[in-house]
């Protein structure tokens, strides 16, 4: 009987044995089934490029200011103004980038709160003129200047009130290296006003002081569409 045991349990370890050795055959033929299928589904197959290539540069905007010699421009002081007191300077102002621009402008602001930089009758104004050409300048006073081109008005009389909250418009567009060769005229217009006593009234537009900033803009010109 010890026998016929000992016999029946050395054929069961074999036969589990054996069904192992087949489960693992099974599992590693399986894997490698698997890793065939992937692999053919990685790396099988035909494929196809094909190229261009495009050289691509951005354009510039720039807008530079130059006092038109002899003229000093807006470096100088102005002083003393009275009522009907005129004062011109000549710049020149070039779009010097390489894309053409639109919708120049000139805004001009002042410091300090007082009658010449608030008022729209009695504060300071501006004109700009243009010339085709740089102006002929004589400084001093009363100094000359001449356009010996094409003269343009560019900006009517517009009080600096007006101009610092609204920019007035100098031109429509502004090809590539053009240059406007500009006169501005700085205004104190004429008006009365009475000092009673040495005490002038209030509000004065005598005795006062502001820093004038003259701001020209433009824009790009219309984004454009090219076929090639």
């Amino acid at each position: 009987m010890r026998g016929t045991s000992r016999a029946n349990s050395t054929n069961g370890d074999d036969v589990e044995s054996h069904r192992r050795r087949w489960v693992y055959l099974i599992a590693a033929v399986f894997g490698v089934g698997v890793l065939s299928l992937t692999g053919a589904g990685v790396y099988a197959g035909l494929t196809a490029t094909a190229t261009g290539t495009q050289t691509v540069t951005s354009g510039t905007l720039s807008l530079t200011l130059a006092a038109d010699a002899p003229s000093a421009g807006f470096g100088q002081t102005v002083s003393n103004m009275a009522p009907g007191d005129q004062y011109n300077v000549y710049v020149n102002l070039t779009n010097g980038g390489t894309l053409a621009a639109t919708t120049l402008t000139l805004g001009v602001t002042g410091t300090g709160s007082t009658q010449l930089t608030t008022s729209t009758t009695k504060g300071l104004a501006v004109v700009i003129n243009g010339c085709s050409v740089a102006w002929t300048v004589t400084v001093g006073t009363p100094g000359s200047a001449s356009c010996s081109g094409t003269t343009t008005p560019l900006l009517a009389s517009t009080p600096v009130a007006t101009l610092s909250a609204t920019p007035g418009s100098l031109a429509s567009t502004m090809a590539v290296n053009q240059s406007l060769f500009l006169q501005v005229n700085l205004t104190l217009p004429d008006q009365t006003e009475n000092t009673l006593n040495g005490t002038p009234p209030s509000p004065t537009i005598q005795g006062l002081s502001t820093v004038l900033t003259y701001s020209f803009n433009e824009a790009q010109r219309a984004a454009q569409t090219t076929t090639a």
